[in-house]
């Protein structure tokens, strides 16, 4: 027997498409030595003083992932920790000038990612994409609710 569904399986769209990108990510980065999560705390720490907890939650990463993440960016040099000057309680991360040269590059690598997902779109229909992405993520899926969701295993081939 057959289930016809009358809406399309949005989360398998958004599951795939999210997996795929970050496979595709990942790979480009690592060309030059960065995972996406070394990415994404080195420009957001140079966007603005922020410790260790901001920089995981605007990653969405748990503690115990910030800290080898972290552990990783001292060792290449790219990132420091240090007291914040606004609580001395409070680490900051701090990016070396050496991270600020692989920001730079990992930006062009993450441009061109991201720019060849929107040239599979026909050119019409990549800004009504990315309006409605952005509708979405600031609206109706911008919170996670409460529940117990385990995240999907990775495929075997």
């Amino acid at each position: 027997m057959t289930v016809t569904q009358a809406i399309p399986d949005l989360s398998y769209l958004f599951n795939h498409t999210s997996h795929v990108l970050k496979t595709q990510m990942t790979a480009a980065l690592a060309e030059i030595g960065l995972t996406p999560r070394m990415h994404c705390v080195l420009v957001h720490a140079l966007e603005e003083e922020r410790t260790q907890i901001q920089l995981a939650e605007l990653g969405d990463m748990d503690k115990t992932t910030m800290v080898v993440t972290m552990d990783a960016l001292e060792k290449a040099g790219y990132a420091e920790r240090r007291p914040s000057s606004r609580d001395r309680r409070a680490r900051i991360v701090k990016v070396t000038e050496r991270g600020a040269e692989i920001v730079e590059r990992s930006r062009q690598i993450v441009d061109r990612v991201h720019g060849a997902v929107l040239e599979a779109l026909p050119e019409d229909e990549r800004e009504v994409f990315l309006r409605a992405m952005e509708r979405l993520a600031g609206g109706h899926l911008a919170e996670p609710v409460e529940a117990q969701c385990r995240r999907p295993r990775e495929r075997t081939r």
